[in-house]
């Protein structure tokens, strides 16, 4: 398996690989789909021999901000101080071979800002493995009551050097 660009063919597959991944978090195609438009350079697929087998999809966001679930966007903005990671997601016999690790790698190779999203099904520990932390702000909870009860916005702060 291997990550590479992901294209407009692939779409069916990301939507396949996000029923599996968060089914309590359903996307219409049309979002990925739209994402992939507003930002190709952070769209990959982890490719299967033809299949896709996980996705990773980001693009520039503004910090302390929450994009709204299964919704579209319309543009990005033009002043987006950070990154929005809108979904990590891999197929289960895909996980556990350093393929999310892999994912991230590409991500914060081209992003030299901070990186947020939003953790769902219990998730927050592993993103905290990737050097992501919660931030509490008040004013975002009532955005990330649609992402259910175990939500946290996290952020990545870009690596000094």
């Amino acid at each position: 398996m291997r990550w590479r660009a992901m294209e407009p063919g692939d779409l069916d597959g990301v939507a396949a690989v996000a029923r599996v991944a968060f089914p309590d978090h359903p996307e219409d195609r049309a979002c990925f789909a739209e994402r992939l438009a507003l930002c190709p350079s952070l769209c990959w697929v982890l490719d299967a021999g033809g299949v896709v087998a996980g996705y990773l999809i980001a693009y520039p966001w503004p910090l302390g901000a929450v994009p709204p679930l299964n919704a579209l966007l319309g543009s990005l903005p033009a002043h987006a101080d950070a990154h929005y990671l809108h979904d990590l997601a891999l197929l289960p016999a895909a996980r556990g071979g350093g393929h999310a690790a892999a994912g991230l790698a590409l991500l914060f190779a081209r992003v030299a800002t901070p990186i947020a999203l939003v953790s769902v099904n219990e998730s927050a520990a592993f993103w905290r493995g990737h050097g992501f932390a919660v931030v509490d702000r008040p004013d975002l909870r009532a955005k990330l009551f649609s992402y259910g009860d175990a939500a946290r916005y996290m952020v990545r702060e870009p690596a000094r050097g």
